[in-house]
């Protein structure tokens, strides 16, 4: 089989989208499957693994995210290319101008494509202050799925969410955690005492950008409370962004690593023993299932991941998504009780342990395949 696949990310970018790829591509070259991939040209000149070929297009960087690129419309290249080399299916992962002309260069062909719904947009506009944006974004991401085969969302809920909304074919495609990759016996002595902490010290981590729709001061107040009831907590956050200056400003005890690469963040993982998830934003947060994967105490709203994975009380505590009191509470619950996080991080660990990305890689080509022998007037309906 011969899969494009169109993303405006691909690795070394640190994302959830790049992430997902990575693991998906790799997957899929272990079946054979050839993958085109067509990116803007990163920043480092070079290729992409585990891809048969590649089309790199020029890109610009997203406002206010200099570390985002946004690939420019290609659509006559990408005619160009896809009468030469067309593919079975293709699949396109964002919806920049790249995604936009690959999928009318694929429509003008009669190629059939799948979309993914990997970033909620319509939510970003009410974390910068845009709330009135929500709705027509959410127009203009309906617009471009509804053209599609096929929508891939990581849950369940989020499918139910956007069929509601008046989105068409959409299909759960969860995600995978590489458990031989994260794991207690992650944890790394050495590292704690470079954070100065003892064996019986507690460790809080957060991992994500730290950027507005993370709902940072959420984290600070929950840090705060925590710290009120063990002094000896030691926070440590690990990513960048935008926000960073200002919680090195309101959190200066503190240990901020930047980004780490992928085998550091297993031993940061590994090497904590509480995790807060405070984001309300995500449309699934991969980081949920390393730290579940991780054995750590998590706290997170019960919503994407949180939602599919965790059962609250047994593999972690999830609080309603308005429920910012509640949220401190589980977090601070988890900080009294040293024994109870432990038991909740083991309960999850074996909870992630069969969500492997073999499986994940076997349902999208399922859904590749569905749609390559699907009339292209069929509707598609919602379903897993």
């Amino acid at each position: 089989m011969r899969i494009a696949m169109v993303s405006e990310t691909w690795a070394p970018d640190i994302n959830g989208v790049a992430h997902t790829l990575g693991q998906l591509s790799r997957e899929l070259h272990r079946r054979g499957v050839s993958i085109q991939l067509v990116r803007p040209a990163p920043r480092e000149p070079g290729r992409a693994e585990h891809v048969a070929s590649e089309l790199q297009v020029r890109g610009f960087r997203a406002p206010g995210y200099p570390d985002v690129q946004l690939g420019l419309p290609t659509r006559r290249r990408l005619l160009a290319l896809w009468r030469e080399q067309r593919p079975d299916a293709i699949y396109v992962a964002t919806e920049g101008p790249l995604g936009w002309s690959a999928l009318n260069a694929a429509r003008r062909l009669g190629i059939p494509v799948v979309s993914g719904f990997h970033t909620n947009f319509d939510h970003y506009a009410g974390d910068y202050g845009w709330r009135w944006l929500a709705w027509p974004v959410r127009a203009v991401l309906r617009h471009f799925h509804n053209r599609t085969r096929a929508t891939l969302v990581p849950t369940r809920q989020r499918a139910d969410e956007l069929a509601r909304c008046g989105f068409r074919g959409v299909r759960v495609m969860a995600r995978g955690i590489d458990t031989r990759h994260f794991g207690p016996h992650r944890r790394d002595p050495a590292l704690r005492r470079a954070w100065g902490v003892d064996p019986q010290q507690p460790v809080l981590l957060h991992v994500g950008r730290l950027a507005q729709e993370k709902n940072l001061d959420l984290l600070i107040e929950s840090y705060r409370a925590m710290r009120a009831t063990s002094p000896a907590l030691q926070l440590v956050i690990v990513g960048d962004g935008p926000l960073r200056g200002e919680l090195e400003r309101r959190l200066p005890e503190a240990i901020y690593t930047g980004f780490v690469d992928s085998d550091s963040l297993a031993r940061h993982y590994a090497s904590a023993d509480l995790f807060v998830f405070p984001s309300r934003s995500e449309t699934y947060g991969n980081v949920v299932l390393e730290a579940m994967a991780s054995e750590l105490g998590i706290v997170a709203f019960d919503y994407a991941a949180a939602a599919a994975m965790i059962e609250t009380g047994h593999h972690g505590f999830t609080v309603a998504l308005d429920d910012d009191q509640g949220f401190i509470d589980a977090a601070l619950a988890l900080c009294r009780n040293p024994g109870l996080a432990a038991r909740l991080g083991r309960a999850a660990r074996l909870r992630v342990e069969p969500q492997g990305w073999s499986s994940i890689a076997d349902d999208f080509l399922a859904t590749l395949r569905h749609v390559q022998e699907t009339p292209h007037d069929t509707p598609q309906p919602s379903g897993v």
